[in-house]
């Protein structure tokens, strides 16, 4: 079973651009620029500033001077604006085929575990809400 570093990638990109944009006089950073502090692929990071522009968070521009941008203050952007973003399928997933409908806990599992399941994530989202990117980035760069 493996776990998804889509939140943290997307987290780091914002973080990295909450750093980066307001030094620039237009405030545009490249997909490029973001791999090198990430050390990824760039295909990464646009794979993951997609998902963050679908979601609003960023934008994009085209042609001369091409890049992207923060569309919101970073102290307006919180962790479970990101983890919405990014993270399309809940944490804890249920099976992946159905379990035995003749027997009793195979039939009856599944919506005890999905009840519980949602309850930590609810509380996880509540959590992550009450962080904001420009948080990280004052714990991450302290005295930037």
């Amino acid at each position: 079973m493996s776990t998804s570093s889509r939140m943290t990638v997307a987290t780091h990109v914002l973080t990295w651009m909450a750093w980066v944009c307001p030094q620039r006089p237009d405030g545009i950073v490249t997909s490029e620029q973001i791999a090198t502090s990430v050390k990824t692929n760039p295909v990464v990071i646009r794979r993951a500033l997609g998902s963050l522009r679908s979601a609003g968070l960023v934008e994009s521009q085209r042609g001369q001077g091409a890049g992207w941008r923060l569309t919101r203050a970073p102290e307006s952007i919180t962790l479970r604006d990101v983890y919405l973003a990014v993270e399309p399928d809940p944490v804890i997933a249920l099976h992946s085929a159905p379990p035995n409908q003749d027997c009793p806990v195979g039939r009856s599992i599944p919506p005890v575990l999905r009840a519980v399941y949602d309850r930590a994530e609810e509380s996880m989202k509540a959590e992550l809400g009450a962080v904001t990117i420009a948080d990280v980035a004052r714990e991450t760069l302290p005295g930037s």
